[in-house]
């Protein structure tokens, strides 16, 4: 039976009215309510405000909550005012927040229903769902686990007397099994398997309804629009089921389960679109932070509901709504026309980008665009009155902005020391290599690249194990020239002729030559790490390293000289991409920032140990010139977040 739930909050009424705006709704665009906050944490916050208060509200509900980085600040915020309830201070801020700070919720008394899980994985390994919810919310929030409802398979049918790398090898699952015979003893097991997980997935739903439906949802939205595992083209009745995903939400999962290759074949148990909203006096919390989820956040909110958006599902339920920072809110219109409204002058930077959308808009290029166009869109309308101009004058204005935006960015900078900064090591590549390729031809500039963090998570343990391989036969001829002990190791130039050794290579197209390069500086950094140049005991230290790796699954945190190794790989690849442009190592630094560990929850940054060791750097340098390759809103990476 449906149990109906309370969703009147004075959390939202308060936050609403901090925002700055006096409606959830502005019509006609806008379907779902949405409450704009100032930053990534401040999201956080919110959320566990108004997940206290429904709580309070709503003793014995239903409730479901997302896992990996996203809820970061959430858990903290919620885990903090438990453990304080009675503080001065806490009671004070839960009061000014719209809470009854004489109420503490009853937390025991909630039904948690796990919102997803990969397929196969043993609830046992840290990077499982399972896992994660069992340590931050079943035990984190003092949930009673006799009325958790989890995502556990592996007490299937031969999944508890089998490991699950022998049934499905590679974590590989073929759900064309459904609907064909298997080939095969080993295909006959899997069809069996993936029967029963069906047949779990069903019962699973059962029991959410059994329960009265989901209460309080709360999630995260992906890159394609999806809640939970629900990509996009999903359909708005689907419930529980096994399926698979999209390479958006593959390329999304990598970082958890060790790696993009291991992450595009496993599918995932998910609850559905109907799941979620089930329950039609649900509340459902949608979280986005970034100007690179504005996009598909605009279109859950004012489109109509589509399977493109899969978030767009929540139109329609009163309870829903959407936390947003700025920059995830920056394309909703309504919200974009009352800025303008409110400013007492238009700036530049809004007529460029009002006529920049227009011209995408109308299919014309700037120079065409019309007072006719202007009037037909209502943003465009409304910054051409605001600015008091002719179209055509705000046309030639803002083409002109463009022409000398390029026109910059293709001037040459001469005489000048450029510090080059990224949170990972792929970031500068990813923000502006183009602009690297013309700064570097004038020889007059001096170079420096750094980035902040290690790259170990970006290491898999195949690719290590290949290395690894690769180094033991190097080994078989004796300790290779130029590695004769420690100092050799720690030489920027004998480091520098790897890198040469390598680049040559592919000149060459001498795969072996980049082979040995590659061994050579994996050697150089093993020697630095165990501190040891002895090649017998390198030679055992190798196959030590071979069991861990072969024994380890994916996506599990590593030993701290683990990750520094890992890391080294990372810096390696790093300083090729350099080399190649001519710069030796000397110009590449890596800070390796103690704050990144390799936890769900990357530690907050302190000024000794992550800061002071930027701020050296800089010094050391001395740049003209700095450029940063990163998110500041932290809708990427929450890395990104805390390097800023």
């Amino acid at each position: 039976m449906m149990k109906q739930y309370d969703n009147q909050s004075n959390v939202e009424t308060i936050a609403l009215k901090k925002s700055g705006y006096d409606s959830l709704i502005y019509k006609p665009s806008e379907r779902v309510g949405a409450i704009i906050v100032p930053n990534f944490p401040n999201l956080g916050k919110l959320a566990a405000q108004r997940f206290i208060e429904w709580v309070q509200r709503n003793p014995g509900g239903v409730i479901s909550l997302p896992t990996g980085k996203t809820p970061e600040h959430f858990i903290k915020w919620v885990t903090h005012y438990l453990k304080r309830w009675s503080h001065d201070g806490v009671q004070k801020e839960l009061g000014e927040a719209g809470i009854d700070p004489s109420r503490k919720p009853e937390m025991g008394s909630l039904h948690f229903a796990q919102i997803d899980e990969f397929f196969p994985i043993s609830p046992l390994q840290h990077n499982s769902f399972n896992y994660y919810v069992k340590k931050y919310y079943i035990d984190g929030f003092q949930l009673d686990p006799s009325k958790a409802l989890l995502i556990d398979t592996s007490s299937l049918g031969l999944l508890k007397e089998r490991p699950i790398e022998s049934i499905f090898p590679d974590y590989k699952v073929d759900l064309s099994l459904r609907n064909r015979e298997p080939i095969d003893k080993l295909e006959f097991i899997q069809k069996n398997i993936i029967t029963l997980t069906d047949q779990f997935c069903v019962d699973y739903e059962t029991r959410i309804r059994d329960c009265g439906g989901i209460g309080f949802f709360l999630g995260g939205i992906g890159p394609d629009g999806h809640i939970a595992f629900n990509v996009q083209y999903s359909d708005h009745y689907s419930t529980t089921r096994l399926t698979n995903t999209n390479y958006k939400t593959q390329a999304a999962a990598a970082g958890d389960l060790g790696g993009i290759e291991i992450a595009r074949g496993r599918p995932v148990i998910t609850i559905g679109l109907e799941t979620i909203v089930w329950n039609s006096t649900a509340t459902a919390i949608i979280f986005a932070a970034g100007e690179a989820k504005a996009g598909i956040v605009s279109e859950a909110i004012e489109s109509p509901r589509s399977i493109n958006a899969p978030a767009s599902v929540l139109q329609g339920v009163a309870g829903a709504r959407f936390y947003l920072t700025h920059g995830a809110a920056s394309k909703l219109t309504e919200r974009r026309i009352i800025q303008i409204i409110r400013q007492d002058a238009v700036s530049d930077s809004d007529i460029e980008n009002a006529v920049v959308s227009l011209s995408i808009h109308c299919n014309k290029p700037i120079a065409s665009l019309t007072r006719e166009d202007f009037l037909s869109d209502r943003f465009a309308s409304v910054t051409l009155k605001k600015s008091g101009k002719e179209a055509s004058d705000i046309c030639a204005t803002a083409r002109q902005s463009l022409h000398s935006k390029i026109e910059r960015g293709l001037s040459s900078v001469s005489n000048a020391t450029f510090l080059h900064t990224e949170p990972h090591h792929d970031d500068i590549m990813l923000a502006y290599l183009p602009h690297v390729y013309h700064a570097v031809r004038d020889p007059s500039n001096h170079h420096h690249f750094t980035c902040f963090t290690s790259g170990f998570n970006a290491v898999t343990n195949n690719h290590i194990l290949g290395e690894l391989q690769q180094l033991k036969q190097l080994l078989k001829g004796g300790m290779p020239t130029g590695i004769r002990n420690m100092e050799d190791c720690n030489r920027l130039d004998e480091r520098n002729r790897d890198v040469n050794l390598y680049l040559e290579g592919i000149a060459a197209e001498r795969e072996d030559w980049m082979k040995e390069a590659c061994a050579r500086r994996l050697l150089r950094n093993l020697i630095q790490v165990l501190e040891d140049d002895n090649i017998s005991n390198l030679m055992n230290r190798i196959d030590e390293l071979v069991s861990y790796f072969t024994t380890q699954y994916p996506g599990k945190k590593d030993l701290p000289y683990i990750q520094v190794l890992k890391g080294m790989i990372r810096e390696w690849e790093s300083e090729l991409l350099w080399g190649y442009f001519g710069f030796h190592v000397r110009n590449v630094s890596h800070l390796r920032l103690g704050f990144y560990q390799g936890d769900i929850f990357t530690e907050t940054p302190t000024v000794s140990r992550d800061v002071l060791p930027i701020l050296n750097l800089i010094r050391d340098i001395n740049p003209s010139v700095v450029t940063v390759a990163q998110d500041p809103e932290g809708s990427g990476p929450d890395t990104h977040y805390k390097v800023m």
